[in-house]
């Protein structure tokens, strides 16, 4: 349903900064294949079908998509319940679908849009009893269901982005800062008992692998754990070779990382070691502030919303991206353990980008209806 908007409102920064990533990813994606076009090809048709999904949702009443919060949410429920039945494996999880004449998708980087839209209308019904334990309770059950199906893949980056997401939509709602205190005195012992069951290897949650990286990069020193550091410390060695203006982009070094093949998931999960070698640090400092710029836009935009769902998607959308690009950097620079997850529009992947593209959308979306005063 279209609605009466000025067209001026229309902020045009925040999808070229998406665009600009993206196409610095497509370059990168290109080199770190190795003259294989087949993903960067694959990346350039998401870009597209993202960018108009990105527009059309952007003309698109945001109020009207969310009455149908019951139906996203069901879509989110069963196609997590899909990859745990009919989905495909690879990597030790579950977390991918096929489906005919759409071919091979990522079900939980959909999710993660609908989570932010079906709180977003959650929060925006419920704001004047934020406080009320009933009301947080719901969301607690509602949003548990989700995580549970996600942990069960397993998939705990996705998780850990999921719990972020879920923090800042709370906290933008108006949430007592009473609750918010007794939140945090409750998780001092229960990160206390993590950490003892860590080194037990009784994290009920967490499978073997999982145990493995997190005691891994915790004894990064050891030589008992030298194979499973191994791909974190050649990123960091890429990125710093990369020095300040980088190798250039297709180079064919013996030393690099795609040519030596140090990295096994280059064009993913470790991308960010390629853009340090390849564009160096100058390249990596572009992409992160272009990070930032969508985040600013993206809060900007929840400032002058005219309402609190338009604030919680912008909110949430701005957590999602922040959280997962600094978890990615974070990983390829072995500041956390590692873990698989994508680079938002760099990384290869095209159900990622769709999605990404698809939150870019409500947020233009709440742009275009922000308060007229502003």
């Amino acid at each position: 349903m279209l609605f009466d908007y000025k067209l001026r409102n229309f902020n045009i920064r925040i999808l070229l900064y998406a665009v600009l990533l993206n196409v610095i990813g497509i370059l990168v994606i290109q080199s770190a294949s190795n003259g294989d076009a087949t993903y960067a090809n694959r990346q350039i048709m998401g870009a597209f079908f993202g960018i108009f999904v990105a527009v059309l949702l952007g003309i698109a009443d945001y109020h009207q998509l969310l009455k149908l919060h019951s139906v996203i949410y069901l879509v989110c429920i069963v196609l997590l319940a899909a990859v745990l039945f009919v989905g495909d494996s690879g990597g030790g999880a579950r977390r991918w679908v096929e489906l005919p004449g759409i071919g091979r998708f990522q079900p939980s980087e959909f999710v993660k849009i609908g989570m932010v839209m079906v709180f977003a209308w959650y929060f925006d019904k419920y704001q004047e009893k934020i406080n009320h334990f009933s009301v947080l309770a719901v969301a607690a059950v509602l949003f548990a269901v989700i995580l549970a199906l996600i942990l069960e893949e397993p998939d705990l980056s996705t998780s850990l982005i999921c719990v972020f997401m879920m923090l800042c939509i709370v906290y933008t709602a108006g949430i007592s800062y009473r609750w918010i205190f007794g939140a945090v005195g409750a998780m001092i012992p229960l990160a206390a008992g993590f950490l003892y069951l860590l080194k037990l290897d009784m994290v009920p949650f967490l499978r073997g692998y999982q145990l493995n990286r997190i005691v891994a990069w915790m004894n990064g020193d050891a030589e008992q754990f030298a194979d499973a550091n191994r791909q974190q410390e050649n990123s960091i060695m890429a990125i710093g070779s990369g020095m300040l203006e980088g190798k250039g982009l297709n180079n064919n070094t013996l030393n690099s990382v795609k040519s030596g093949n140090f990295l096994s998931e280059e064009h993913t999960d470790f991308i960010f070691a390629v853009i340090g070698e390849e564009l160096g640090f100058r390249g990596c400092v572009i992409v992160i502030a272009l990070y930032a710029l969508i985040v600013l836009e993206c809060i900007l935009l929840a400032h002058r919303s005219k309402d609190m769902a338009g604030r919680l998607i912008c909110v949430g959308i701005a957590s999602l991206l922040c959280f997962q690009a600094f978890t990615n950097i974070a990983v390829a620079t072995g500041i956390f353990p590692n873990t698989g997850l994508p680079l938002p529009f760099i990384s290869y992947g095209v159900s990622s980008l769709f999605s990404l593209y698809a939150g870019i959308g409500l947020v233009l979306n709440v742009g275009l209806q922000r308060k007229t005063s502003n």
